[in-house]
């Protein structure tokens, strides 16, 4: 019998005692890791169907079930606790062959504290175990979307935006600009108390929630409260955080003339992963969007989106009246799960897959940028083809080519000091690094540090090859220098001094901390790809030029650029940087024979000649190198093994101190 089966076999008496009350299961493997967790209306019977001569299930089940080697439960009350239960222990323990809503850094969350006297907003990557304590969670959201939704709460509602811990700091320091120009409350001064303050940020919950309309009513009240008891200066403030709200709310996109309130489910997948986008609409209106991520291998549609609403739904924020999804909900899973969410809102809730009208195109919406978040996240990972091949569009429109450039090649010169330049050439093909294409140029016109010249150099060798020398291969759609317009400029010249065909140059430009910044594109236009974005560091040039198509690109595409562009200088200059290291070695070394008395040219090609390498020379008894270098004489030899192993400072002291004595 084998080991599993066994196994499995030795589990029937434990088996028997397992209650048939609801509960949820955890799956060990023989390290003792938690693999899976499941729950079930009835205990045994479930785990009676994994062990059983003839377990049912997908590939995954099955591989699943081969690595059980010891099993637990845990007793719930009834189902919804069963679920709460389940979605808790998985976010625990991250079983590997359960369907995972991932952790992903570029899409956190926004927290606020309502568990503490004194709530604050945070940016949290997960949901915490303080969820069952009152603390809300809000997203996730892409990080540029939280950073402008903090700047639109801070701009509405008069919270704290400093690092004070209350009651702690209450008093220790001086109010700051904020309270003065009415965009805090100021609870650092100590006449605001915690119910006031926490009435704030109930504010700020109910606006992320979509209770925009009561907010805009409740602060009407107020301003008209305020009015009616002189306090004008308050009223002030209060109409200027109503107009902010009701221009916010002219922003949003109106989907209903009817107050709807729901969530609708997108779904796109794309290889071993399924994204999730939720669609909120509150008040009809779509109030927001969160974007979730889920391993999909070995599953259905259905399966992962059952497994969502099993994790997501019993810790959200807000739980709508009805979730659309485009699956068939006639299932009894799906009927199963609609109940459970019912009992957890405490008030009806319906699963609901429209065929037409307004909710069939919320659907859509949802699915559209499901598929668009999914291509949104790869251009933010820089990984995947789509990634590339967008970046490949963006050079071919930056750099006027009628297509995507197929071969750049990207050059870059390097030196240590005067001696020993090298340039460099790379070369990306389909946007992928082809390393058996990579070529390597010895500067043979050293005068100085002349970057343009010895750029020229390289470019007219390349160039005054045949198309059909297979060292080269073919010519390029797009060469990348390392330089700004100048270089540009200069190379454009010298392709059109020695005739060669069309060919779009543009330079990789580098900011104050020598890191890609942007795209010189010639006659002083400079793509400011990484100033665009926030990140670029030091001093530099500005451009006096931008190209006015960067202004038809996301924030998400400029940053998939900038990295494309990254990777490519980056390798460029390693590449450089290693031929000229390896031709330093060698001038330091023959520069180490030249030195030697006596050891003119004619000796110094018979030695490489007869041992190869300066190395092997080194290595040599004088009687050897004698015997096997014809003329070279003991009196060479011995020159030659005294230069490679000069006396030992320690011993000659030694010596003098016994010839003294």
């Amino acid at each position: 019998m084998a080991p599993e089966k066994q196994k499995h076999h030795e589990f029937e008496a434990r088996l028997d005692l397992v209650p048939t009350s609801p509960g949820v299961y955890l799956m060990k493997n023989a390290a003792g890791s938690v693999i899976y967790v499941g729950k079930a209306i009835n205990l045994r019977n479930r785990l009676r169907s994994y062990f059983g001569p003839n377990p049912q299930g997908n590939e995954k089940v099955q591989m699943m079930i081969s690595h059980i080697h010891d099993f637990s439960y845990l007793l719930a009350n009834n189902e919804l606790e069963a679920l709460v239960l389940e979605s808790n222990l998985i976010k625990r323990y991250q079983p590997f062959y359960n369907i995972l809503l991932k952790d992903d850094h570029d899409y956190p969350y926004l927290k606020i504290t309502m568990n503490e006297l004194y709530p604050r907003a945070l940016k949290a990557y997960r949901i915490g175990a303080d969820v069952d304590e009152g603390a809300k969670y809000y997203g996730p959201y892409l990080a540029g979307d939280l950073y402008r939704a903090l700047r639109t709460l801070h701009a509405i509602f008069p919270m704290k935006t400093c690092r004070r811990v209350f009651p702690r700091d209450i008093g220790k320091e001086r109010p700051c600009l904020n309270f003065y120009i009415h965009k805090c409350i100021g609870p650092c001064r100590g006449d605001v108390s915690a119910a006031a303050y926490r009435k704030v940020m109930q504010s700020v919950c109910d606006f992320l929630e979509g209770r925009i309309n009561d907010l805009t009513r409740d602060m009407k009240a107020e301003m008209e409260q305020a009015a009616a008891a002189w306090r004008f200066e308050e009223a002030a403030v209060l109409r200027d955080r109503i107009a902010s709200l009701e221009a916010l709310m002219t922003q949003q996109i109106a989907v209903s003339d009817v107050n709807v309130d729901c969530d609708a489910l997108g779904l796109y997948r794309q290889g071993l992963e399924l994204c999730v986008l939720k669609l909120e609409v509150r008040d009809g209106k779509v109030n927001g969007t969160s974007t979730f991520f889920l391993s999909a291998e070995g599953e259905t549609d259905a399966s992962v989106l059952l497994a969502f609403l099993g994790q997501h739904y019993p810790s959200a924020a807000v739980i709508p009246e009805e979730i659309l999804v485009p699956i068939d909900v006639d299932d009894s899973e799906f009927r199963e799960m609609e109940r459970i969410l019912w009992e957890i809102r405490g008030r009806k809730l319906t699963l609901r897959r429209p065929q037409r009208g307004t909710k069939r195109q919320l659907l859509n919406m949802a699915m559209k940028n499901a598929k668009e978040a999914m291509r949104r996240r790869d251009l933010i990972k820089g990984t995947g083809r789509s990634t590339v091949d967008e970046s490949l569009r963006m050079l071919a429109d930056l750099c006027d080519l009628d297509m995507p450039p197929v071969r750049i090649e990207a050059y870059d010169i390097s030196n240590l000091g005067k001696d020993d330049q090298a340039c460099g050439m790379v070369v990306f093909e389909n946007g992928r690094a082809k390393r058996s294409a990579y070529r390597r140029f010895k500067i043979k016109s050293q005068e100085g540090q002349d970057d343009y010249g010895a750029m020229a150099e390289v470019i007219m060798r390349r160039f005054t090859r045949s198309p059909d020398d297979m060292k080269f291969g073919a010519y390029p759609d797009l060469i990348l220098l390392d330089g700004g317009n100048n270089h540009v400029s200069y190379i454009t010249k010298t392709l059109k001094e020695i005739d060669a065909p069309p060919v779009a140059v543009a330079g990789i430009v580098k900011d104050g901390r020598h890191r890609t910044r942007g795209l010189a594109l010639g006659d002083g236009v400079v793509a400011e790809l990484a100033q665009r974005l926030g990140v670029a560091r030091g001093t530099f040039a500005k451009a006096h030029i931008e190209p006015e198509k960067l202004t038809e690109y996301s924030r998400e595409q400029e940053l998939a650029l900038l990295r494309f562009l990254t990777s490519i200088q980056d390798e460029a200059h390693r590449f450089a940087g290693r031929y000229s290291d390896t031709l330093g070695k060698k001038r330091r070394l023959k520069y180490r024979l030249e030195s030697i008395p006596g050891i003119g040219p004619g000796f110094r090609k018979k030695l490489m000649q007869e041992f190869k390498t300066i190395k092997r020379i080194s290595e040599t008894e004088p009687e050897v190198l004698a015997a096997r270098v014809p003329g070279l004489g003991h009196q060479r030899a011995q020159a030659i093994y005294d230069h490679f192993h000069p006396p030992d400072e320690t011993s000659t002291i030694k010596k003098e101190r016994n010839e003294a004595e």
